[in-house]
Order: C-alpha cells, then sequence, then structure tokens
C-alpha cells in the first residue's frame, strides 16, 4: 500500500495532543510537515496561541498551528497517528473514518496489548502500523509540553495474523518524516515482539510509580522496589514467550533497568493520571498481559498483584476517594 505525498509531503492528523502527540506532531509542525491537531480541553488556548515544547533536546513554540477541535472539521491525512490514552479507544470509530484518507494508514502511538485490532476494524488491518514511544514527557499546562528525556519511536507493520511483517517501504517514508523532524526512529520486524518488549518497561515502572506514589529514580535506588521491578519484567517475558511465542533476552531486560537507572526523575504516565484523578490504562498494559499469561496457563503473580491494586486505585479515584 502506497503512501500519498503532495508536493507539501504527507499530510499528518494528531488524534490526541496531550504529552506525546503535542511532542512528536509540534517536531513534525517544526520541520514544515503539514500536521492538524485534534484538541479537546484546550483547543481554544492552542487556536489562539499556539504550542510550546520545553524540551532537552531545544526549546520551541509554534506560534501558530492547524488546531480543530472536531474529527469533522480536519482535513483528510495521508497519516493519522493515534496519540489519545488507551481509556479513550471508545471514541476511535467516530474519529478515525472522517480524517483519514483514501489511501492513508493509522499509526497507532500507543501503550499496551491488543489495540491494532480495534483499529483494523474500523479501517482495515492493511491499513494499521504500530509505534512504540519511548518518551519522557508530560503536559504541564494548556498546550505546554514538558520533555525531559528519550524521544524515539519504533515502527513496524500490524499484521493481523500476528505474524512479522518486515520492514516495509511506508516504514521508511514514514519514519523518514520524523527523521527529519529529529526523531530517532528504529524498525522492527514484529509488532507483537515489539509490544511485548514494551510491557517489559510499562509493567513495572508504571504500576509501581502508582502504588508506591513514587517516581522512576526512587524505584531504582531502592534495593526492594528494584528487585519487585526486575520481578515483574521477568513475568511479562515469561508471559510473551508462553502466549506469543516471542522470546525476549536477558539482555534487553538487563539494559531496561540500567537505561532506567540513568533516565532523569520521571513521573510515568500513569502516576500522573492517578494523581489528577484520571482514568489509567490499566487494561491496555495490565489487564491485556494477564489475559494472554492465563489463555497460556502461565502464571504471573507479580502481575496479577499489580493489576488488582490499580484497580483498586482506580476505583477510589472514580469515586473520589483519597489514598
Amino acid at each position: 500500500m502506497s503512501i500519498r505525498r503532495s508536493a507539501l509531503g504527507r499530510r499528518y492528523a494528531i488524534i490526541g495532543t496531550g504529552a506525546l502527540g503535542g511532542f512528536y506532531g509540534g517536531r513534525l509542525a517544526r520541520a514544515g510537515c503539514d500536521v492538524h491537531f485534534l484538541l479537546h480541553s484546550d483547543y481554544e488556548h492552542v487556536r489562539e496561541h499556539g504550542l510550546r515544547v520545553d524540551s532537552v533536546d531545544g526549546d520551541f513554540v509554534l506560534p501558530s498551528v492547524h488546531a480543530c477541535g472536531r474529527a469533522e472539521d480536519m482535513p483528510r491525512c495521508d497519516v493519522v497517528a493515534v496519540t489519545l490514552k488507551t481509556t479513550a479507544n471508545h471514541l476511535l470509530g467516530e474519529l478515525l473514518p472522517p480524517v483519514i484518507a483514501d489511501d492513508g494508514v493509522v499509526l497507532v502511538l500507543q501503550n499496551g496489548l491488543g489495540i491494532e485490532e480495534r483499529v483494523a476494524e474500523i479501517v482495515g488491518a492493511d491499513r494499521v502500523m504500530g509505534g512504540l514511544c519511548f518518551l519522557c514527557a508530560s503536559k504541564v499546562g494548556p498546550g505546554h509540553i514538558r520533555h525531559l528525556d528519550y524521544g524515539y519511536i519504533t515502527l513496524a507493520e500490524y499484521d493481523s495474523q500476528a505474524r512479522p511483517r518486515g520492514i516495509t517501504e511506508r516504514m521508511r517514508a514514514i519514519g523518514g518524516d520524523f527523521k527529519s523532524a529529529g526523531i530517532r526512529i528504529q524498525y522492527a520486524e514484529d509488532l507483537v515482539l515489539a509490544r511485548w518488549k514494551k510491557l517489559i518497561w510499562n509493567v513495572p515502572f508504571n504500576g509501581l510509580s502508582v502504588v508506591l506514589n513514587t517516581t522512576t529514580d526512587r524505584i531504582m535506588a531502592n534495593e526492594h522496589s528494584r528487585a519487585l521491578a526486575e520481578g515483574l519484567m521477568r513475568e511479562v517475558a515469561a508471559a510473551a514467550r508462553a502466549a506469543a511465542e516471542r522470546k525476549i533476552e536477558e539482555s534487553f531486560i538487563r539494559s531496561q533497568l540500567d537505561d532506567t537507572a540513568r533516565m532523569a526523575p520521571y513521573s510515568p504516565s500513569m502516576l500522573l493520571d492517578c494523581r489528577a484523578g484520571r482514568p489509567m490504562e490499566i487494561e491496555a498494559i495490565f489487564g491485556a498481559a494477564l489475559g494472554a499469561a492465563a489463555t497460556a496457563k502461565c502464571p504471573v503473580p507479580r502481575i496479577e498483584t499489580l493489576y488488582r491494586l490499580l484497580k483498586f486505585m482506580d476505583e477510589g479515584n472514580r469515586r473520589g476517594t483519597t489514598f
């Protein structure tokens, strides 16, 4: 499937302009790409004042961007990047059809397992690509993103039969746009393996940051919480092997631990959501992994314990309970 390119280049839609969408969309727009942003709570602010990104790689301000408050007001786009939290994925059936061009692709830049399947039901399996974002950033105000560390993306093609698709021409084409915006891109032949590898970090550090109410540096600095993080990583690896027949090397687990120890102190997205009383991405990250492990009869007691603690806290948040 080809990706149309006009004289102005590929046209991008950012569906959900939070920390991730604001950062990557802002970088693409700064590099000269035609980018259209779908916003909700800060639509009026961004329409009037643009986007501001404070970044370890250099601050910048886009005083004027293509801001839209409704999907119906957006033009048809060649690449539709889904950067919503997965807790809002029930809206995708309404948001995607008006925006994607006839020969366009949906780039799913979200956390968790099984999320491309829902998008494929809406637009077709051959029009879906996955993206794994390794980004330490948060939204600190209306139209204001703070980028602390990292920023690279791993791209991989979706396959309805969970087979490796290799590295395709359209992956390289879209990756080239991100590279031109100063974003490091990696290409993966196997989306399923890439998503399980992302869980190696997301399960321990998103989950533990919430139940311990702390940042990544403090988790890594304490021998007990670090040991728990490492144990959770190994359960994710065991589940990937049992449920998806994907092997995650020990060296990858070690590199994730070492990289996190060197990382700037960071509050993962689930911790920020919990503190703000917002729904957390529990099902996409933890529930999906737990379900896959259960189907494969692979015991993952640490993940199950963390899942149930998070569900308790999330339900309390919804009731307005203070922890």
